[in-house]
């Protein structure tokens, strides 16, 4: 308050006609108190502060050429650096010998086995890089109940194998990640997979035009499932911890069976199918589905309400439907009791967005599956009594009302939506009794 009087009297001695001093503008005075409290605001009064090192270091621009350049180029160095760190051929094949040599007799089945003793034997006459698999969580980790207190050598060896396998997967992720920040946007995803292409045995047959669709087809798996809220990427570690790279790497095997390859989305015969049913939808042949032609999906038997709100929640182009989101469609029908599938259909369903599907949304939905069975002369069901049942079915925290989490602790939640977007699969619930009469017994339950 006091440097506040002094600045006002100054001020007036200065305004009058006799005072001293030239008189300032408004925005003098005001260039000269704001720099003198900025500079006072600066003073550091901790004196830890001027010790404290720097850690956090702004990403650079695009514009910025020689700092971007610096960055890739120091984060190069790192990932090889890291790289070299990793056991190699060579020295996983004398790992084997080592572990092979100091077994510890009797043998658990066909299994050998090694004991704590032996075990820090060999944790000395290793290198240093495998040394840090040698400690006593590992082994503790590795127990099997062996009445020796001994762990398998193929379980340590497989063990190791498995941790080389994810540090040099991490690396190679890491490699497209231009940020540093440890996630990948769907454009570093795609250049992951068209690179891994070549590698892939059972994808050699794919002619080289159909590679874009091919690696748009596996990328949206990634992103469906591992980036639910849509934020455009996925974290590097969920990438390792989620089992789609085995899947995609399976296909290195020439070998791999039809049924594996029928039942994995990155196989060849998968991608293919899926896109040649987008193009039998297509009827008019303009790269785009309608609802009109996405009706057609499946059996058919998807209900018009449904599909007119797939449309409305969903990314379109002038009321159309493209590839990419027409593959966010496929893997939630195709997926339904996942989590990520039931929080892409409870958004559908949710015509309120209210978080929660009460009885008018329920009702809201089932009305045409009663307008269905009337068209194909059967008794329509009453509401109130699929009501009752679906309530039931899920036991909601709130009687009056279903939300998203009460669907994912029911585990029930698939056998609900069926009941409200597909005719075919309310038909299948309700007739549930009598197909389970009519299948078969096996001999075993005979």
């Amino acid at each position: 308050m006091s440097e506040l009087e002094t600045i006002f009297k100054d001020l007036v001695i200065k305004g009058k006609p006799g005072g001293k001093g030239e008189k300032k503008t408004e925005e003098e005075y005001f260039l000269e108190y704001y720099n003198k409290y900025k500079s006072s605001k600066n003073e550091v009064e901790e004196s830890s502060y001027s010790k404290i090192p720097r850690f956090y270091f702004k990403v650079p621009k695009e514009e910025e050429v020689l700092p971007h350049k610096l960055r890739e180029d120091a984060r190069a160095m790192f990932l090889q650096t890291r790289s070299r760190q990793l056991l190699d051929n060579n020295e996983l094949k004398t790992l084997w010998i080592l572990l092979d040599k100091h077994h510890s007799p009797p043998t658990s089945g066909d299994e050998q086995m090694i004991s704590y003793e032996n075990f820090c034997k060999v944790a000395k006459l290793v290198g240093p890089k495998c040394r840090g698999y040698f400690s006593p969580v590992v082994f503790a980790k590795l127990q099997q109940d062996d009445k020796f207190g001994r762990v398998s050598i193929m379980a340590l060896f497989n063990y190791v194998m498995h941790k080389v396998w994810l540090h040099q997967t991490r690396i190679g992720l890491s490699l497209y990640d231009e940020t540093g920040h440890g996630f990948l946007c769907e454009s570093d995803l795609e250049n992951y997979i068209q690179d891994l292409i070549p590698t892939l045995q059972q994808l050699n047959g794919l002619e080289k035009s159909f590679h874009s669709f091919y690696v748009c087809t596996a990328v949206r798996k990634f992103l469906f499932f591992l980036d639910p809220l849509r934020t455009g990427r996925v974290r590097i570690q969920d990438i390792l911890a989620c089992s789609f790279l085995d899947d995609l790497l399976q296909l290195r095997d020439e070998e791999l069976s039809k049924e594996k390859q029928k039942s994995n989305w990155f196989s060849a015969p998968s991608a293919l199918r899926v896109y040649g049913q987008y193009l039998n939808l297509d009827k008019d042949h303009n790269g785009m589905l309608s609802k009109e032609e996405l009706a057609g999906y499946g059996t058919g038997t998807l209900t018009k309400v449904f599909l007119e709100r797939v449309f409305q929640e969903c990314l379109t182009y002038d009321g159309e439907m493209d590839y990419k989101t027409y593959l966010d469609f496929v893997l939630a029908l195709e997926n339904q009791h996942e989590p990520q599938s039931l929080h892409y259909l409870f958004r559908i369903l949710d015509i309120k967005n209210q978080g929660y599907l009460d009885t008018f949304c329920l009702n809201f939905f089932f009305r045409e599956i009663q307008e269905e069975m009337s068209q194909h002369g059967q008794n329509a069901v009453s509401f109130q009594d699929v009501k009752d049942e679906m309530f039931d079915m899920i036991k909601p925290v709130d009687p009056t009302r279903i939300t998203l989490q009460d669907l994912l602790i029911s585990g029930q939640g698939e056998t609900l939506v069926s009941i409200l977007i597909d005719f075919n699969g309310f038909w299948t619930y309700e007739n549930r009794e009598a197909m389970a009469a009519e299948t078969p017994e096996s001999p075993a339950e005979v």
